[in-house]
């Protein structure tokens, strides 16, 4: 697919410290790329510096990373969708091998940080401990050996994100859109990327406790609902065409 349309997605809660950054770093990495920032009902210039960027800029009222994801998916059209965060901390310099993975048909491309920098980078421990927790359970649970499951970083086939439907509000999207990918059986590669921490004075918006309950939720949900589906689809082979109506 030599003339693929590629959009970089950028969802964004009072960023202005580092988005013009984020932009300039992905417009340099993709030049072809249409870049989007969404911003997700901020209280600072986020909005304003993005558009004096000279990118395209939408925006979510209703406040969850989630919430503003499932927008972008909705609204924009593209061949392969590469998700970052606003925060500058994921690096750029690994966009053409996140972007080679959806050319060679992979569905979705992790940026895999818990392999490289993260642990380094990161000095909040609770959020390594939930990193670390969130990924063997589902590694565990689903049969899998993915690298990094909560990375905001990824690649995104059209098809992944067009059959994709958005239930989380927060930051359990990652996580849904991991479990999904392997639900649904796609191809899914991964590409180490460098982690940075985030600028002094920019902060965080995730609240471990609040946040982690909510990913722990989502992965339950999602496991009893797919052995649901997986129970019922088994019962219904062999049953003879006529035992089913349309009333």
């Amino acid at each position: 697919m030599p003339d693929m349309q590629v959009a970089v997605l950028i969802p964004c809660y009072d960023e202005e410290m580092t988005i013009e950054k984020v932009i300039t770093d992905w417009r340099r990495a993709l030049p072809k790329a249409t870049i989007y920032v969404y911003d997700n009902n901020s209280d600072d210039r986020t909005a304003e510096i993005a558009l004096k960027a000279g990118v395209t800029v939408g925006y979510e009222p209703e406040k969850g990373k989630g919430n503003v994801i499932r927008r972008m998916f909705e609204e924009i059209q593209a061949d392969c969708y590469i998700l970052t965060d606003g925060d500058d901390t994921y690096s750029a310099d690994k966009a053409l091998d996140l972007l080679r993975g959806i050319r060679e048909g992979a569905d979705m491309v992790i940026g895999d940080r818990l392999s490289t920098t993260y642990y380094e980078e990161n000095k909040k421990k609770i959020h390594a401990f939930g990193n670390r927790l969130v990924q063997r359970l589902i590694n565990r649970l689903f049969h899998a050996d993915i690298p990094d499951v909560m990375t905001g970083c990824r690649a995104l086939s059209r098809e992944f994100v067009k059959s994709f439907r958005v239930k989380s509000n927060g930051f359990e999207v990652e996580t849904e859109m991991t479990i999904f990918a392997l639900q649904s059986e796609m191809t899914i590669r991964s590409v180490p990327i460098q982690y940075r921490d985030r600028p002094k004075g920019s902060k965080s918006k995730i609240h471990a406790i609040r946040d982690g309950v909510r990913i722990l939720h989502a992965i339950w949900k999602m496991y009893w609902r797919g052995k649901f589906k997986k129970r019922k689809a088994q019962g219904n082979r062999g049953v003879p065409r006529e035992h089913f109506t349309n009333e």
